[in-house]
């Protein structure tokens, strides 16, 4: 959900002064006041000039999450809009296409967790210069990955073609929207930005939207024994879930690892984040080379175990 600080333009009523007295209690998003007891946010409302005002705010953040509840669908439901609107998006990768059967699916949020240099973000590029070719990329940058050089060399096949070569490129390039993305706070903002315009259908048909990383995002918020960081977090993941359902995206995003007990390496954000994605890859690579392993952790129509080894050119 979104950060309160978002809304004010759509919503007047959440101004300043609202913000402030949310702030003062602990809530910067709409998500955080379900964490609060409203009874008594109403009470310390009640001590300021502007009481009136204030619960009018509380009614409005309330009804925004429940204008923001999915409605009852059934399972045949399910299914058909599945088969009908959720495609399959090739990643550009023969061997992760198998793996996937077929590659990566609209309406699911896909993570791809690894340890650094497993090739997490070349997996990324390889995707949106794949799926560019037929749709529109939005690619949130955090931390100066996209490089228009390495999208140019996943599509060239034949260098002596230099006219083509150019067409294809040219058409790719202008099909990825690439935004910098330093904090989480703008992350909720470019997602509820993008969400404004397919529903206003001002964009063109947006097929695939990449986060690399989600977790340099989150883990700057994790840290002290409040809930704020955990429920910015849920927030984060819960809107980009509810983007790729209800407008048919496929969602992928990287997430680094960590060490666990015994050493032992385990991907970053802990339990709260690993029920959020539809589907987890672990990437690695093999030593001091290009080949990669990719293993399914979670996907809702696969075995988990599953693995593929695969080169990246």
């Amino acid at each position: 959900m979104a950060p309160l600080k978002s809304l004010e333009r759509q919503y007047p009523i959440i101004d300043s002064n609202f913000q402030q007295f949310c702030a003062s209690h602990g809530i910067f998003s709409v998500e955080d006041l379900l964490i609060h007891d409203l009874y008594v946010l109403v009470a310390l409302a009640e001590q300021y000039p502007t009481s009136e005002r204030l619960k009018q705010g509380i009614t409005q953040a309330l009804s925004i999450i429940d204008g923001q509840h999915q409605p009852w669908l059934n399972g045949m439901e399910l299914l058909e809009d599945a088969q009908q609107n959720k495609h399959i998006l090739s990643t550009g990768c023969e061997r992760i296409d198998m793996l996937l059967h077929g590659g990566l699916r609209e309406g699911h949020l896909t993570e791809l967790v690894g340890p650094s240099s497993s090739y997490k973000t070349q997996v990324c590029l390889q995707a949106a210069s794949n799926v560019a070719k037929m749709g529109e990329v939005v690619f949130l940058d955090t931390g100066n990955s996209f490089s228009p050089k390495r999208i140019a060399q996943f599509l060239i096949s034949d260098p002596a073609d230099k006219e083509g070569n150019h067409t294809i490129l040219q058409k790719v390039l202008k099909n990825i929207v690439c935004y910098s993305v330093y904090d989480i706070f703008t992350l909720l903002d470019v997602s509820h930005q993008l969400k404004s315009n397919l529903t206003s259908q001002t964009g063109g048909q947006v097929r695939l939207l990449i986060v690399d990383s989600i977790s340099s995002l989150i883990t700057p918020v994790l840290g002290g024994s409040g809930s704020h960081g955990r429920a910015l977090m849920i927030s984060a993941g819960s809107f980009l879930k509810k983007l790729a359902h209800e407008h048919n995206l496929a969602v992928l995003v990287t997430n680094h690892m960590v060490s666990g007990e015994g050493g032992i390496h385990k991907p970053a954000l802990g339990e709260s984040w690993k029920t959020i994605p539809h589907v987890r890859l672990q990437l690695s690579c093999e030593h001091g080379t290009n080949v990669c392993n990719m293993c399914i952790l979670r996907h809702p129509n696969m075995a988990s175990g599953k693995a593929v080894k695969f080169m990246i050119s």
